[in-house]
């Protein structure tokens, strides 16, 4: 076997920027082959797979739109079949649009389940069956094959607001399975979420703005792309932790905020 088979690999979801980027860029520094996934920022996803390239040797990218079932259920074998292997992944995109209670619909809902709640189980599922294929062809190994899976969740769960109703309920499903996969997926799949508090600014936010909202937490700052970076680092290396979250928020869940920030 190469040394480059030999070398864990992770799938980053939405890595092609923003903390996607940073996520890949941290992993690919900590030795692991980089999987870029993107579904439609080709040139930036590239970008990413060169500086990644840079640090670990090897990344590749790959395509899907995770409104569609079957593309989902592709992407794990396409980045075995790259790879040779895959060890981790990393539940990062997400749909994030507006709505609330009185423009809600079942379109709306739909669409946030299938890229932030169904997209994630499907891929820790195929993670799962990889390694049980592994674990099958490799037997007699001197430690147990295991892979882990992190979802990026949000601190806005356990400090609700009305707005962005279908997301919040779509991210809220993926904390529920978070307990309900490491159950089911030990001792083979750890799973871990990662909730950040406001990282990155938008265009709904001013820089004046947000840097006056990050400051709102009991720290006097939230979190940074590399905090959340560290965190999902931390999260693919400890062996003794599944079936919870690590709230990387400088304190925010802790307070009470009657809308989302990007409304406030």
């Amino acid at each position: 076997m190469s040394s480059l088979a030999r070398t864990r690999t992770v799938l980053v979801t939405g890595a092609a920027r923003r903390l996607g980027r940073d996520m890949a860029l941290a992993l690919a520094r900590a030795g692991w082959q980089v999987a870029v996934h993107y579904r439609g920022s080709r040139q930036e996803a590239l970008e990413t797979v060169a500086a990644c390239a840079e640090l670990s040797g090897n990344s590749a990218a790959f395509d899907a739109d995770f409104f569609g079932e079957s593309a989902v259920r592709a992407l794990v074998p396409r980045v075995v079949q790259h790879f040779g292997r895959l060890d981790a992944v990393v539940n990062n995109a997400s749909l994030f649009e507006h709505d609330d209670v009185h423009d809600f619909s079942y379109a709306a809902l739909e669409a946030h389940l299938r890229s932030n709640t169904g997209a994630p189980i499907l891929l820790a599922q195929a993670l799962h069956a990889h390694l049980e294929e592994r674990a099958a062809a490799e037997g007699g190994q001197a430690e147990p094959i295991q892979g882990a899976v992190v979802n990026v969740l949000d601190q806005k769960l356990w400090n609700q607001n009305p707005d962005f109703l279908s997301y919040t309920l779509s991210k809220a499903a993926l904390e529920a399975a978070n307990t309900m996969l490491a159950l089911a997926l030990a001792p083979r799949v750890r799973v871990v979420g990662v909730a950040p508090g406001l990282t990155l600014t938008s265009h709904m936010l001013s820089q004046e703005r947000f840097e006056q909202l990050h400051a709102m937490s009991p720290l006097g700052r939230s979190s940074s792309a590399e905090d959340i970076a560290s965190a999902v680092c931390f999260a693919l290396e400890n062996r003794a932790m599944t079936g919870t979250t690590l709230l990387v928020d400088g304190g925010q869940h802790l307070q009470r905020f009657e809308r989302d920030f990007s409304m406030m």
